[in-house]
């Protein structure tokens, strides 16, 4: 082998070292604008519930999901959970970022909980489902307690002009109000403009939305999840055997 020949072999490794190097190196600047290699294929749920009158110490919900997904943590390891539960005074929004079997055991535990005591939340609906997002909205799982004074509208008032609302304008919104979070997330990376009450879902979209009999309950959208296809070669129709999905 002559000099001139180890040294381009040389050169080479350290072109490829230096490649490996930056396909493996995640800095501080991907993690605030949320550019993590993803692992997973991830997936995004959006769920809604009303919260029971006597909950007086709504942290007890947020405890409830932060021992959830350390049991979560420990079964799946490299499926990290993030997103946000935002509780409101009298409902809930919680967007949850991950694979699809943490989000599938989340809405396990959702069905869990309506059937045995309901002391924590009641009526939870599934709003949305993202498969395959850009990016993640968070880094990590946090839950945000919010008084009557950060959020806007009041679920008991009526307003005429947008009483005829359709459920998926409604959910448009909720999708909407998340767009803009991501937006000011990507401007301003170190400030929590979540936090912000003009970036926070109304109150009143999240109780219309809650009345609206379109919107999967956690057992159906697992019993669609689980039933078989039905195909008809003569249509080209693939419909769900037991559970249709209407939203």
């Amino acid at each position: 082998m002559t000099v001139g020949t180890s040294e381009k072999m040389r050169n080479f490794s350290l072109d490829r070292d230096s490649e490996h190097m930056k396909e493996d190196t995640t800095t501080m600047f991907d993690v605030f604008h949320c550019h993590m290699r993803e692992r997973i294929v991830l997936q995004r749920l959006i769920v809604i519930a009303r919260l029971p009158h006597d909950l007086t110490d709504r942290t007890e919900l947020g405890a409830h999901y932060e021992r959830l997904n350390f049991q979560l943590s420990k079964r799946y390891s490299l499926d990290l959970m993030t997103g946000r539960l935002y509780m409101y005074p009298s409902c809930l929004l919680h967007v949850i970022e991950s694979s699809r079997e943490v989000l599938l055991s989340v809405l396990k535990d959702l069905k869990d909980m309506q059937q045995t005591d309901g002391t924590l939340l009641e009526a939870p609906r599934v709003v949305f489902m993202a498969h395959n997002p850009q990016s993640r909205l968070f880094q990590q799982w946090s839950y945000k307690v919010l008084d009557a004074d950060q959020v806007a509208g009041d679920p008991g008032a009526k307003d005429l002009e947008d009483e005829e609302e359709t459920t998926e304008t409604l959910v448009c919104t909720v999708l909407s109000g998340l767009q803009k979070l991501e937006k000011s997330k990507k401007a301003y990376p170190w400030s929590v403009p979540d936090e912000t009450p003009e970036l926070i879902v109304s109150q009143r979209v999240l109780y219309k939305l809650l009345a609206r009999d379109e919107l999967l309950t956690p057992q159906q959208h697992l019993q669609m999840y689980n039933s078989p296809l039905n195909i008809r070669m003569d249509f080209g129709q693939v419909i769900r055997s037991s559970c249709i999905t209407k939203v």
